[in-house]
């Protein structure tokens, strides 16, 4: 809860547009003492609106979260405005309405011959530029991007973004006000998805392309990126409560404005099942099906009954040879230590973005006996081992390094043959896009770190996160998948790859 601040930095506050968006900046705005001016083109929503947040209020006050004065108080700073004209003496309008140019364009231009010209004018725009959007007006430098996400009061961070001609004083006060409305002001120069849409970019579009493939069902996608890489949600379970009918078009309309950037190219997957109808929790059916308003996920396939594991090989020149040996013996296998494999072993290998296919056809192994494990990330961190197979690696070793990696009840997932597997394809993805986005001067490094990990939920900011895997390494799996894929999405950002040689942080600013 924001605290009231005896000298904000706008003490009046125009809001057009009431919808859930509106409404929720009306609210941390009347919570931080300012007045509110509601104004919406269907009269009747401004009295919705206001009816709702007095009931929002008196659900805090019987919560204990605020007290019976305050809502009082903050019901009565609310102030329906009848039309534009009735916003003249406001210091600040944001617009929260339809995401259309030509409809926040002319909004704008009728706002600029109404408020003072000291008043600094926002959009709340998601997708648009800020740029464009302030094209017409006589002052554009009064303008800037303040987007927030919903549910704002929840949703405590806040992108203050420059267009081309915006006033640096302007998002100066825009940041210390969402600070008085109790939200992070993290900046942003006008591109397209500003910080967290473009940054999100990487979980959603890769774990596309990895279902694409084959290489594993939705379900168990979403079981490894949760178990394995930390996120709260898997990217399908995300899709189907964000639903298709907005995250697709958000997809296309970035991948479009970089100029087909392959770093964000779609998926054909999520077109397909937006002109099905096919758009998530909120039409019952999405990735998964939902039965009173519950998913039903398959369950996944038992660990297979082996009656005796063979013996385990693993090749000299296998990545994270050491702690994959420490793992074989902690689970109790047999380790075979030859220079080549009995006839029995099963061979396991520890790929960094390379698919066990190259690994096996380059180092000369039996395809036929050769798995992958994925051991990017300590063994101890993660609450899932994930296996890969090649096209040709038999039944029964694959039901066998299935049961010897589940021996001491950790889960176990096995996929088919993917460069990277699954979480090295798309933490190094992630980590990738980040790095450019401060490559090219978008925000900075911590900015970028904190609208991700507020805005998107990750377990840690793509860089922080890139640091604890190590810039070498995620530069290790982006050259191999570009060598498997030959793809330029997987190239690696020069931020990116001169702090890997560097051997610095990837949080580090150059001076």
């Amino acid at each position: 809860m924001a605290e009231s601040c005896a000298v904000l930095s706008f003490r009046n506050i125009g809001i057009v547009g009431t919808g859930a968006m509106g409404r929720g900046i009306a609210q941390i705005a009347a919570q931080a003492g300012a007045n509110v001016y509601l104004m919406d083109v269907n009269p009747d929503a401004v009295e919705v609106a206001r009816q709702s947040l007095t009931q929002t209020w008196q659900r805090l006050v019987d919560k204990g979260r605020l007290g019976a004065a305050e809502a009082a108080d903050c019901a009565a700073r609310l102030r329906p405005a009848a039309d534009l004209q009735q916003l003249q003496d406001c210091d600040l309008v944001i617009e929260a309405i339809v995401e259309r140019l030509d409809a926040k364009q002319a909004l704008f231009a009728q706002l600029e011959d109404i408020v003072a010209p000291g008043a600094v004018l926002a959009t709340n725009t998601s997708s648009l530029s800020v740029t464009a959007i302030g094209s017409r007006l006589r002052a554009p430098q009064r303008l800037a991007g303040f987007h927030f996400f919903n549910p704002v009061p929840l949703m405590k961070v806040v992108e203050v973004v420059s267009g081309l001609r915006t006033d640096p004083a302007v998002t100066e006060r825009l940041c210390a006000f969402a600070r008085q409305m109790g939200h992070t002001p993290v900046r942003a120069q006008d591109t397209p998805g500003f910080i967290v849409n473009h940054a999100g970019r990487g979980y959603i579009t890769e774990a596309l392309r990895i279902a694409g493939e084959r290489v594993a069902d939705f379900a168990t996608i979403d079981r490894i990126l949760k178990d394995q890489g930390g996120f709260r949600l898997g990217p399908f379970e995300l899709l189907d409560l964000t639903a298709l009918d907005v995250s697709q078009p958000v997809m296309e309309s970035i991948y479009h404005q970089y100029y087909e950037e392959p770093r964000f190219r779609p998926s054909v997957i999520a077109a397909q099942r937006l002109a099905g109808g096919v758009l998530g929790r909120k039409v019952g059916e999405g990735f998964y099906r939902y039965v009173d308003g519950v998913a039903q996920v398959p369950a996944e396939p038992p660990v297979p009954a082996v009656a005796e594991l063979p013996p385990v090989w693993i090749p000299a020149r296998a990545a994270r040879r050491a702690e994959l040996l420490q793992l074989l013996k902690d689970l109790g296998a047999t380790i075979e230590t030859g220079a080549q494999p009995s006839q029995r072993a099963l061979i396991v290998a520890a790929p960094l973005g390379h698919d066990v296919t190259t690994v096996a056809a380059v180092q000369q192994l039996e395809p036929g006996r050769t798995v992958g494990i994925d051991m990017l990330l300590p063994d101890g961190a993660v609450k899932r081992r994930v296996l890969a197979t090649n096209p040709a690696t038999r039944s029964d070793m694959r039901a066998a390094a299935h049961a010897l990696f589940a021996r001491d009840g950790k889960a176990v997932s096995v996929i088919r043959d993917s460069g990277g597997f699954v979480t090295q394809r798309v933490l190094a993805t992630i980590v990738n896009i980040a790095a450019d986005i401060c490559q090219q001067g978008i925000c900075t490094p911590a900015d970028l770190d904190t609208a991700v990990t507020l805005g998107l939920g990750y377990p840690a900011g793509p860089l922080a996160m890139g640091d604890r895997i190590g810039a070498a390494n995620v530069l290790e799996v982006l050259f191999n998948l570009q060598t498997v894929y030959g793809d330029m999405r997987y190239r690696p950002s020069p931020w990116l790859r001169r702090r890997g040689a560097l051997g610095l942080s990837l949080l580090h600013a150059e001076d």
